[in-house]
């Protein structure tokens, strides 16, 4: 992406060794393991059943923690942004904003975020409204 203008259409990332490893060998161990059970059931393979199901959860969970420390982050880092960008009233409005546009709002160059800012308020907008609503995308190319 480096090579290439982030915008509404391809801001989405992946993580190919998380996405395309990670992910796809923990649902094909569980589901191994349950073939192994209905093939050869017992204690232990049933125990195995239990330790994959936890590996799982594992994965996911590892995945929605980072997740939300980035969007926690992200949150605080915009709320600093539109203290210093936006004029009152807006300003005093800050608060009233969710964590969701927030997160949607970190893409928007500065120039046209007092007039998104009020839509949110105004429409209460979804992050992908808010993302969509972009006219001049500020690329965010840390985030994975």
């Amino acid at each position: 992406m480096a090579d290439q203008q982030q915008s509404f259409a391809n801001h989405v990332r992946y993580n190919p060794p998380f996405h395309f490893f990670i992910i796809p060998v923990a649902a094909i161990t569980f589901i191994s393991t349950v073939v192994q059970f209905v093939r050869f059931p017992s204690f232990n393979t049933g125990w195995m059943i239990v330790v994959a199901a936890a590996a799982c959860m594992a994965v996911f969970f590892i995945r929605a923690y980072a997740l939300q420390v980035q969007d926690r982050v992200i949150r605080l880092e915009e709320r600093l942004r539109l203290a210093s960008v936006l004029q009152e009233p807006l300003r005093s409005r800050i608060g009233e904003l969710t964590g969701t546009q927030l997160v949607g709002l970190r893409f928007a160059c500065d120039a046209e975020l007092p007039a998104l800012v009020q839509r949110c308020l105004a429409e209460k907008l979804s992050r992908k409204d808010v993302k969509a609503a972009i006219a001049n995308w500020r690329p965010d190319t840390t985030r994975i």
